[in-house]
């Protein structure tokens, strides 16, 4: 197979179950029911790479509005690397997001080729893993997100995000088997989160709030949800900028298991850098 042999053209939702078992391949415990979420913000931001009509190579680079994009699942079957295949999918794929700043999150030793295609360290991100401890009282004023209307729970989101999402939350706050549950405290959301099966440990993401407290009560209420649908271990992704957030899983027993660094390609629009206590995902942003 040779690089001249690539086509890169667009995936199906039905294409992407192939790029979500190379996912869990390469250990990322990519979650059993993202896709249709993913594809609700934007269907045409999926990408495979083919050789004589076998997929090779996948890519997501995926539109928000008109100003920010984000890269995500940029991977290579591990038997045909080294073959030029992932470049050539990245190029093709970038070209996508048109002039808009792009994020990724990506692993810290390909940072110099990232920075060479124009992307920038912002941060870096930890995952931190294991099992949290139940609650030994029910978390207070925490409700099903739902309860709250969408309008308040995309601004909320919003404040946090660096681009409006509504197709996405909205898919991502009701797709079976997610649990989102959201803090009120004097008739306002003090916070909210999701917690969704995956490959391995249950995944939290996002989770946002206000103080230190809100997202402790809101974390060990997701550890409780996952704990009775049977994943009594757990997944959350720190952005190490937040010295809380990192405070936070350490508290709960959780460890590092891997790192990546959130890059982007130019400016994002201004948001609540301490109220992220936990991305929503690494391949959405």
């Amino acid at each position: 197979m040779t690089r001249s042999a690539l086509e890169v053209t667009r995936a199906s939702l039905a294409d992407w179950e192939l790029v979500r078992e190379w996912a869990a391949a390469e250990g990322w415990n990519p979650g059993l029911d993202d896709a249709p979420a993913f594809f609700a913000q934007d269907p045409e931001g999926f990408f495979l790479g083919r050789v004589d009509g076998e997929p090779v190579s996948a890519i997501s680079v995926v539109n928000y509005g008109d100003a920010y994009a984000f890269l995500g699942f940029y991977l290579v079957r591990p038997d045909l690397r080294g073959h030029g295949h992932g470049l050539a999918t990245w190029r093709a794929a970038l070209t996508h997001a048109g002039d808009r700043t792009v994020g990724l999150d990506g692993v810290p030793d390909q940072q110099d080729n990232y920075r060479r295609s124009g992307f920038a360290l912002a941060h870096r991100t930890a995952r931190w893993v294991g099992e949290a401890p139940a609650p030994e009282e029910p978390a207070p004023d925490v409700v099903p997100a739902a309860v709250l209307g969408a309008a308040e729970l995309r601004a909320y989101d919003s404040a946090c995000y660096p681009a409006e999402r509504p197709r996405f939350l909205d898919r991502w706050l009701t797709t079976p088997g997610h649990r989102a549950l959201a803090r009120v405290v004097d008739g306002r959301p003090t916070g909210y989160g999701v917690v969704r099966p995956a490959e391995d440990e249950a995944r939290i993401g996002p989770l946002f709030a206000d103080t230190p407290a809100d997202a402790a009560v809101l974390l060990d209420a997701l550890a409780a949800e996952a704990a009775a649908l049977g994943a009594p271990r757990i997944a959350i992704d720190v952005p190490e900028a937040n010295e809380a957030a990192t405070a936070l899983a350490a508290s709960r027993g959780l460890t590092p298991s891997f790192e990546t660094a959130r890059m982007y390609t130019g400016p994002i629009r201004p948001m609540a850098h301490d109220r992220i206590y936990g991305i929503t995902t690494l391949e959405l942003g």
